[in-house]
Parts: structure tokens; sequence; C-alpha cells
């Protein structure tokens, strides 16, 4: 299920959420739809989107059929040990990586990345990394929906599934906080607006989140589907 909350701060809208669905904060994951700063001639708010039940992503997150990635509000703190599998769903979930990426004709080694209570990483190590990848992470992205799907499929729908290679979900991170600083400071520059390329939840979650503290400048999601696009514009114009 989805809802959207408004609140003066992120954490305001978050706790609003909690109170409304009477629900921990550990129990859903939050998009990001809209942030907006105190000005002289109106309020600041955060607008966001609040997804219950079953969630997958692009970063591990998604439900049903919409593959949103949402801001996890749980602080559960990633376990990085024994890359073997250590029970029968970590055994499935590896088996099952392997023969898809092996019927897709580019083999590798998969073994666990990190455990936590409600999320797994997978990791593949492979000759043919960049083409798992793909352009911008879509085809890493597609195998990490499949992974969920199975997941759920084998009664596990209450775990995450992280699929990595080659550190991409790291590598691509620290390139999305570099161009939203730079995009800023052109909308500030210019006093105008920029629309940045079509991204996945995640992707655009970091967009927002890094700006999220610069006064002047303001983030909005636009669009339709999983591959929505985010403005960032100038306090004024809007």
């Amino acid at each position: 299920m989805e809802y959207e909350f408004e609140g003066k701060t992120e954490k305001e809208a978050i706790d609003n959420a909690a109170k409304e669905l009477g629900l921990e904060k550990d129990d859903f994951d939050v998009e990001i739809l809209e942030t907006q700063k105190n000005g002289l001639f109106k309020k600041g708010f955060v607008r966001i989107r609040v997804h219950t039940g079953n969630t997958l992503s692009s970063s591990g997150f998604s439900g049903k059929d919409e593959t949103e990635t949402r801001h996890r509000t749980g602080t559960n703190k990633a376990i990085f040990g024994e890359p073997a599998p250590q029970n029968e769903f970590e055994e499935k979930m590896t088996e099952f990586t392997t023969g898809i990426i092996e019927r897709m004709g580019y083999p590798g080694k998969v073994t666990v990345l990190f455990r936590e209570k409600h999320k797994i990483g997978i990791k593949i190590d492979s000759e043919h990394s960049s083409i798992l990848i793909g352009k911008k992470g879509k085809n890493l992205d597609a195998l990490q929906l499949l992974l969920n799907i199975y997941a759920g499929k084998i009664g596990r729908d209450d775990m995450r599934v992280i699929l990595d290679t080659e550190n991409y979900r790291i590598r691509r991170e620290e390139s999305l906080v570099r161009l939203a600083y730079n995009v800023a400071e052109k909308v500030r520059e210019n006093k105008d607006s920029i629309l940045l390329e079509p991204m996945n939840p995640f992707d655009r979650w970091l967009i927002h989140t890094t700006l999220n503290d610069i006064n002047d400048v303001e983030t909005k999601s636009e669009g339709d589907g999983l591959y929505k696009q985010v403005r960032v514009f100038y306090r004024g114009l809007k």
C-alpha cells in the first residue's frame, strides 16, 4: 500500500506517517517526493510517499509491479563476514543468482557481501561485470529485481536483496552526489532550473537528500513510472 504525508521536516513527515498508520518506523519505507525550504512568503515542508507491505528496489526495495526504491528508516547495521552461504535461504539466493548469469552467458562467482536483519547483499565477481551492470546500472537493477521476486517466491518477502558487482553501487552513489552539487551550483548561478535524466528511485532519493540542506535550492520528482526525473530549481521559480 502507498500513502502520502507532509511535515515541516522529513522527520516530522515520517512521524506523522507512523502515527497515522499505527506502525513503527522500521515497518515502512519512505520515498521523498518534494522538499521546500522556509521562505519569506512560504513555509517549508517535506512531502513523502510511504510504502507498506512487500517491498524491493533498485538498491533492494520494490513492491509488486512497482519497483520503487525507498529510504529505509531503520538503523540496522550491515554485518560483513563469511562470504559463503550460512543457511538455506542464502544458499538458494546464491544458487539462483549463479544460474541466472550462467544462462545469460556471463558466469561468475557469487557470494554473500553483507547481512542485516531484513536485508542481504549478494556480490558477483565476474570478468563480464561491465555487461552485468549495463548502462547506468539498468542490467544490475533488473537482475536485482529478479532476485527480490525469487526471495518472495520462496517465502522470504521480508528480506531485501541488494545485488552488486565491482562496487558499482558505491561508485554510483559518489558520482550522483558530485552531480547533485554541480547542478545545484549551476542553478544558483543562473537562478534557473535543471531537469536531470530519468533515474531509479534510490538515485532520486540520493539527489533529494544531498541537496536538502542547501537553502536556496529545491528538488522535485517529475514523471511517471520507475524512472522519474528530478528537477533542481532555484527558490522562487516554483
